[in-house]
């Protein structure tokens, strides 16, 4: 039986890390804005509160934060703001992407 359970063990545990990655992946969303300057991919993963983008060629993660209107996201670097089908991204107060725009949904 003990035989039986150690070969068994490392197909139990990727079962679980699999698992694992697919809820993740159903947690996420993936969003493509068109900004002025280039496109934006953002992974929003709402139950971590996190949005994930690549920002000076360097993959970012920020934290939800506080926001009287829309979502913000943050680093304390970069802060990620969108509202409705826009969005801007700062770094250090400063605009690096404005005019982002996600692309009208066709009924």
């Amino acid at each position: 039986m003990k035989k039986l359970l150690i070969l068994l063990l490392p197909a139990l545990l990727a079962g679980c890390s699999y698992y694992n990655s697919f809820v993740e992946r159903m947690n996420t969303d993936t969003l493509e804005y068109q900004c002025d300057e280039k496109p934006l991919t953002v992974k929003l993963n709402t139950p971590r509160q996190e949005a994930s983008m690549i920002l000076d060629n360097q993959p970012r993660v920020l934290k939800q934060g506080l926001s009287a209107s829309g979502a913000r996201y943050t680093d304390g670097v970069y802060v990620f703001w969108s509202k409705g089908d826009s969005a801007t991204v700062y770094k250090r107060d400063r605009i690096i992407l404005n005019n982002c725009q996600l692309p009208a949904v066709e009924r």
